[in-house]
């Protein structure tokens, strides 16, 4: 039988307690699952150290023979045993313990014993370390090869884990197929699998520690690159099934577009005509569109995702536009209905916060057609919520939704064996080679040109205890006819926090500078309120605008050319140049203050310093990935997509181009090995992607 199928029980000492336990909490349903249980890092037992010449810090190998073993009551009852081996003594600790133990460790005892070094009272000490009594005739041995070190969960032992993977490497690992064929092996200079697991899991004793800690030693980057391809060849698979599928041509008239297009106050730039034009190519086929639009905050992909709804809508389809919170969502409802009301179309809002009757009334617009464009959040994919004729959906900030869910407001469209195409879009902009790896289902058309006229933002980094200059400064901004932005972040992610916050703020402001019209705006303002006061600001009623990161998808105001974020070491790299895009939208030239509270840490005084030195949102992101990780990010820790057992997106990231050709390769000749590739890395998340 093939170990992937082979259950765990096989496994000598996994009853049904332990099995539950394994699957549970480890996932483990197979000897495969073992064998592919990778460890995280690595102890040296490949050499006995005396006691004599223990350090604090270091982990070592001991043996010595027990000379008291006794239980003490200094502050907290401690078992305390005491060994030595001629050249100097070590006391062991144990704070929980049972009779059994003590009576094990009775005098004259050879023991073998692994933990790590500290400075005790009485000399070095260790806590809890592993440990194994000796016979009488034992002589104390090495390890042959570094000791693995597995990522285990509450009520499942490492030595358990460690056993049962040996177990499994010394009875099974021949039993495992090499997927990857050998000319791909000997092309790209990869040992073979079962050489792979076999260093991984018993690594010698001269391998380099360091190299097989970071993932980087040869043995962990054949398994990095088949666990790349199988992620790979699954999206790749969805994508295929996807394509599979009918959906309606929408080409539409044209006739609506050259009506928005005139009414608009700018041209588009030619980075936003070429996506159009990729859009309404894909939308005029028969299989549904899968495209995903990145660009920069500011770049105009809103614009083009609704030219590109205009299609559906001349050909009589409906469009729903999706985004992850009430008010990204809210701002596209007044970008779309601003756009399209007077083009005689009607579009529908739906979120969780309408009232009762609100909702019925928008239901009813959509479910009868009479809405042919519906925006809201997730509320969109609700069981109650039906389409008419749904043509095209639209997902904005892509990476806080997990296919699953995207996929699910489609299937709201399923008709006559047909879905409807699909747009979706971020703010984060992903490197080209992430991207195909993170989205190898969908095309990627990137909007890289802001509009014409748009300067850079100067971005200063001041400490707070130069708040005065900075109200002095903003005094200066709104007695020229300028608007300005004060942002309150606090660590917490807390609305109640952050209000008060932003209201203490406000109020030392309003005092600090009479002359001026202060606003205050919050996440625990009723949504009217919100929108009176940023309507207010819009219009320029308001001078200065106290808000909290609820702004950071807020409405454009042109005008306003000062941004202000206060704590700005608190936030991440995306979040704080997605702020600082508020500004920057109109002629004059505009700044960004970041205001950090000393003593700052390397990692935000790193990234304060990237935004300083660009605008680029492509070079920020790939900072903000080396920085964070991918998972971090793209949102994956979120949603659950892309967990990747050994890969590294950021680290393994020059490999891509190869698993592309070896996706073909294995695609066109070695059809046979993708499904068993795909379910050993994936197991039952192979098909995340379905609905």
């Amino acid at each position: 039988m093939d170990v992937a199928t082979l259950p765990i029980t096989t496994l000598k000492g996994v009853g049904p307690k332990l099995k539950d336990k394994l699957e549970q909490r480890l996932g483990w349903r197979t000897v495969q699952d073992a064998l592919f249980h990778l460890p995280f890092r690595y102890q040296d037992r490949t050499r006995l150290t005396p006691l004599g010449s223990l350090r604090p810090g270091q982990e070592a190998l001991v043996t010595g023979k027990v000379e008291l073993a006794d239980v003490v009551f200094r502050g907290r009852r401690s078992l305390l045993c005491r060994v030595s081996d001629g050249t100097g003594h070590l006391t062991l600790r144990f704070f929980h313990f049972s009779g059994a133990q003590q009576q094990n460790l009775e005098r004259g005892r050879s023991l073998r014993i692994f933990g790590e070094v500290r400075a005790g009272p009485a000399g070095p000490e260790m806590i809890h370390p592993e440990y194994e009594v000796l016979g009488a005739d034992a002589t104390p041995q090495a390890e042959a090869s570094l000791t693995p070190v597995y990522p285990v969960t509450e009520g499942v032992h490492q030595l358990s884990v460690r056993k049962l993977v040996m177990q499994a490497l010394d009875h099974y690992l021949t039993r495992l197929p090499e997927l990857l064929p050998n000319e791909l092996l000997v092309e790209l200079k990869l040992p073979t699998l079962q050489e792979a697991l076999l260093t991984v899991h018993r690594p010698p004793p001269r391998a380099d520690v360091v190299e097989l800690e970071q993932g980087r030693h040869p043995a962990q980057r054949r398994l990095v690159f088949e666990e790349l391809l199988a992620h790979h060849l699954s999206l790749k698979h969805l994508r295929a099934r996807l394509q599979e599928q009918m959906a309606p041509p929408l080409q539409g008239s044209g006739k609506l577009a050259l009506a928005l297009l005139g009414a608009l106050p700018f041209a588009l730039t030619a980075a936003q005509q070429k996506v159009l034009d990729e859009i309404r190519t894909d939308l005029a086929r028969n299989h549904p569109m899968q495209r995903l639009v990145q660009g920069d905050v500011g770049s105009g992909k809103t614009i083009v995702a609704a030219l590109a709804a205009l299609a559906a809508v001349e050909d009589g389809f409906q469009v729903a536009i999706m985004a992850p919170t009430e008010l990204l969502a809210e701002q596209h409802w007044r970008n779309f209905n601003h756009w399209l009301q007077p083009l005689g179309i009607e579009v529908a809002w739906l979120s969780g916060k309408l009232s009762a009757r609100n909702r019925r009334n928008m239901l009813e617009l959509i479910s009868s057609g009479r809405a042919p464009v519906a925006v809201g959040t997730h509320a969109l994919f609700q069981a109650e919520v039906e389409f008419a004729k749904l043509g095209l959906v639209v997902v904005d900030e892509q990476h806080r939704f997990g296919v699953h869910q995207r996929l699910l407001l489609r299937e709201k469209g399923r008709r006559n064996g047909r879905v409807p195409h699909q747009l979706i879009m971020t703010a984060t902009p992903i490197p080209r080679t992430l991207a195909q790896a993170f989205y190898a289902d969908l095309d990627v058309s990137v909007i890289d040109e802001l509009p014409p006229g748009r300067k850079p933002v100067d971005t200063v980094v001041l400490p707070d205890t130069r708040r005065a200059e900075v109200v002095a400064r903003v005094h200066a901004a709104c007695r020229e006819g300028r608007q300005t932005y004060w942002v309150c972040p606090l660590i917490e992610e807390s609305d109640l926090l952050q209000a008060e916050a932003a209201t203490e703020t406000a109020a030392l402001l309003t005092a600090a500078l009479p002359e001026l019209r202060v606003a205050l705006v919050h996440g625990r303002m009723k949504p009217a309120e919100k929108e009176a006061v940023m309507r207010a600001f819009k219009e320029g009623t308001t001078q200065l605008l106290v808000a909290t990161t609820v702004i950071e998808v807020g409405v454009d105001v042109p005008n306003a050319s000062l941004m202000i974020v206060e704590n700005a070491e608190r936030l991440g790299l995306s979040q704080l140049h997605q702020l600082r895009g508020r500004v920057g939208r109109g002629a004059a030239q505009s700044s960004c203050v970041l205001l950090y509270h000393a003593p700052l840490s390397e990692n935000a005084r790193a990234r304060l310093s990237i935004l300083r030195e660009t605008n680029d949102g492509f070079e920020i992101s790939r900072r903000d990935l080396e920085m964070r990780g991918p998972g971090e990010v793209l949102g994956t820790r979120q949603t659950g997509e892309q967990a990747f057992h050994i890969a590294d997106l950021m680290r393994d990231q020059a490999m891509l181009p190869q698993i592309e050709h070896a996706a073909q390769l294995l695609q066109e000749k070695y059809p046979q090995h993708v499904t068993p590739l795909i379910r050993r890395w994936l197991g039952l998340r192979q098909h995340y992607g379905e609905v």
